[in-house]
């Protein structure tokens, strides 16, 4: 009769299990865009994959060093949840295009009554920023640092020791990113700015993020007109659900337990929460689905 497994074998074992099923999904993802440009009317632009595809390798390889040669457990850790990270983007900027292009009924409309049901004024708070151009710049910035947190949680964690965690993190980050691609499918919007035929007369003091950038990319998808699949420069479509609201809650919860970050992730986070509406062109609804989704 086998031994049982002591209890860091065990955790090891949990350890492999979660890496397993996060590339499992990245796997999928790159499985599905694969089929929509085989398949389907898309056209891949390889060139723009190949950064992402180079840099994952290489950390993989790192990782497998760091765990196997070198013995640095924290080292691999980060290296591998790095890979994963460079990875998944890849993929999944793309399946966010194959998803838009279902092209079902837009939901503005329905969203923007929930807004005013729920007592949120959006124009209020465009004009407040406007008002206020310097707390736009610092919640701005907030809402710029989505990429470099991303990258920070990983190198916190796995510095920190938290080996599992990070890989909650992970799952959490794939699953979160997916389930807001589905939504968006089927429940897409083009954003209050396009909504509300909005230009930079109405905010003159201050320069939103998103504004209407993605809208030719957006309704391209949706009409046919456009048909690229890219990795590297892909633009950011999905208005519904907000990805920065949602994954803004995830790094707050992930980084808190770490002593002297947990509170800066806390006031970053809120921060880059409350600039979606207006940099990232969202309906204030989404915040309650969000909160709902976490509770």
């Amino acid at each position: 009769m086998p031994d049982r497994l002591s209890l860091p074998d065990i955790h090891l074992v949990q350890l492999e299990r979660a890496d397993r099923v996060v590339w499992i999904a990245i796997g999928a993802s790159a499985g599905a865009v694969l089929i929509a440009s085989t398949l389907g009317p898309f056209q891949m632009e390889w060139l723009s994959f190949w950064k992402p595809a180079l840099v994952a390798g290489l950390l993989v390889l790192m990782s497998w060093f760091y765990a196997t040669i070198r013995r640095d457990a924290a080292l691999a850790d980060a290296l591998v949840s790095a890979a994963q990270v460079v990875a998944f983007a890849a993929v999944g900027a793309p399946l966010s295009y194959v998803a838009a292009s279902a092209a079902f009924p837009l939901w503005d409309s329905e969203f923007a009554v929930l807004d005013q049901r729920l007592g949120f004024d959006w124009m209020a708070w465009l004009a407040a920023m406007n008002a206020a151009p310097l707390l736009h710049r610092i919640l701005a910035g907030a809402y710029a640092s989505f990429a470099v947190q991303t990258t920070a949680v990983v190198l916190v964690l796995a510095a920190a020791g938290h080996a599992l965690r990070l890989r909650i993190f992970m799952l959490s980050f794939v699953l979160t990113t997916l389930l807001t691609i589905g939504v968006s499918a089927f429940m897409p919007a083009q954003g209050v700015w396009g909504h509300l035929h909005l230009s930079a007369v109405d905010s003159p003091a201050i320069v939103p993020m998103t504004r209407d950038l993605p809208l030719p990319v957006f309704f391209g998808l949706r009409d046919g007109t456009f048909r690229h699949l890219v990795a590297e420069g892909a633009e950011g479509i999905i208005s519904f659900p907000s990805l920065h609201a949602a994954l803004g809650l995830l790094f707050l919860l992930a980084l808190w337990p770490v002593r002297y970050v947990g509170w800066i992730a806390v006031l970053l986070n809120v921060a880059m929460i409350a600039a979606t509406p207006v940099d990232g062109s969202h309906y204030f609804s989404m915040w309650p689905r969000v909160w709902r989704s976490h509770s």
